[in-house]
């Protein structure tokens, strides 16, 4: 058919799509954002974009969080493409939930992981299982940093959540949750099949374990995730389908086993700061344990914010939108630039550095910068930011001070990274080697 041919409606998407900035995320990964911003003045709030057809406005900094996370005025609801919300966060998940829907899901959620309590539940986990990985690297072990933490936090998180099972099984099933989040940015590639049939086995199984519970052939301990889960009710009191159920049963778990490209980030930083190094190995020594040390949490906290999961993060506009002299109305798309918001200069001092001393006296405050948003921005309650934020940071820490042994080398082969790679972590996961091992078996 010609073009001519076609009606004008449809002749008008087609030339939408042609000046459409989505396949600017696929090719330039977390350059996007400074690509759109050269559209406007330098320190803008705000500039205009297309996706996915739509009409939409790119926000960053304090301003852009604000209006980004006001519910009144942005909905989460069908933002994330399917191909992303499908095979990342599952059908059905919180995160495409709005209103009360979702701040009744999401209760459960801070019931389960933001606790201070179930964060001290995970600890002495988080602490054996890095010793363990410390011990297996001195004694000549080649796992990298990612392959390692990858196994660490899937073993303990799964413990903490009360799920079945060996050490070598819950192993397993870490890696193919990790392989989900490597897989979801990758549409046009192998790796993005793998991850959906990663996400199948990972449904199913999750679905047989709610069933398990449900029909009292498995024992949940009250208050670990399996069994708030497996026994929540939504908003009508209505008991989830085991799919639903299973799908946030592994929206508690995987949040923790994805800290792993944070740890890979950690490594190679390390690498280039070696007095860093030295410092959170005497506190870890002096303080006896991995877990909790205020250096190791201030590293972690810097490598959170000059990392970030994704660069972006889309919304609906419910309403007309103004910010900084651009318009969009409701129906329309608002784009909230993390890694513009993280790296802000008018929010963070010298924000091209990596410097943790900017974390010394945030502690357990961070929640109360608004520019600082890896996991999310506004209330963990009543907004969309992620309750298993202070797990991360107790697994990122613990990892921080593992690798910082004085008897261990990290190497600096391969700790380039692909920033058009959605996600991304230095190429070769963090290298890791014992300085005293006399060698291994030149047979194998």
């Amino acid at each position: 058919m010609a073009l001519l041919d076609l009606p004008g409606r449809a002749v008008r998407r087609l030339g939408a799509l042609a000046h459409d900035d989505a396949p600017s995320l696929l090719t330039r990964g977390y350059g996007f954002g400074p690509r759109i911003w050269r559209r406007v003045a330098p320190g803008a709030r705000s500039a205009p974009m297309r996706l996915l057809g739509d009409e939409a406005v790119f926000v960053r900094g304090v301003e852009g969080v604000e209006l980004f996370y006001d519910p009144e005025r942005i909905a989460r609801h069908g933002a994330m493409p399917a191909i992303v919300q499908e095979s990342l966060f599952g059908h059905g998940s919180v995160h495409s939930l709005d209103g009360e829907a979702h701040r009744h899901r999401k209760a459960t959620f801070v019931d389960v992981a933001y606790e201070d309590a179930q964060v001290e539940r995970l600890l002495p986990l988080l602490e054996r299982e890095w010793r363990l990985e410390q011990r297996a690297w001195l004694d000549g072990g080649t796992r990298t940093a990612y392959d390692a933490a990858v196994g660490v936090f899937g073993r303990a998180i799964m413990r903490w959540a009360g799920l079945p099972g060996s050490g070598a099984a819950k192993t397993r099933w870490a890696a193919r949750l990790a392989q989900i989040v490597d897989g979801f940015g990758s549409p046009y590639s192998p790796v993005y099949l793998a991850a959906l049939a990663n996400r199948w086995w990972s449904d199913r199984h999750s679905i047989r374990l709610i069933e398990a519970v449900r029909h009292g052939a498995l024992r949940a301990d009250a208050g670990t995730a399996l069994e708030q889960w497996a026994h929540h009710r939504d908003e009508h009191g209505e008991l989830l389908p085991a799919r639903v159920a299973g799908v946030e049963l592994q929206n508690s778990i995987r949040p923790m086993i994805a800290v792993a490209r944070f740890v890979a980030f950690a490594a190679k930083q390390l690498h280039d700061r070696p007095e860093w190094r030295e410092r959170i190995a005497a506190e870890a020594d002096e303080r006896g344990m991995l877990v909790g040390g205020p250096l190791a949490v201030m590293f972690a906290q810097e490598v959170r914010r000059t990392s970030p999961f994704v660069p972006m993060l889309p919304g609906w506009a419910i309403a007309d939108i103004e910010i900084d002299g651009q318009h969009v109305e409701a129906g329309g798309r608002v784009v909230l630039d993390l890694l513009g918001t993280d790296t802000d200069r008018r929010a963070w001092s010298r924000p091209d550095r990596f410097d943790p001393e900017r974390f010394r006296d945030v502690g357990d405050d961070y929640e109360a910068l608004a520019a600082f948003v890896p996991h999310g921005g506004a209330g963990v309650a009543t907004g969309h930011r992620c309750p298993g934020e202070k797990l991360a940071i107790a697994g990122l820490a613990a990892a921080i001070a593992a690798l910082s042994h004085s008897d261990l080398r990290l190497l600096g082969e391969g700790l380039d990274v692909d920033r058009r790679r959605l996600p991304t972590q230095p190429r070769s996961g963090g290298r890791v080697r014992s300085a005293t091992a006399s060698g291994r078996c030149p047979f194998h």
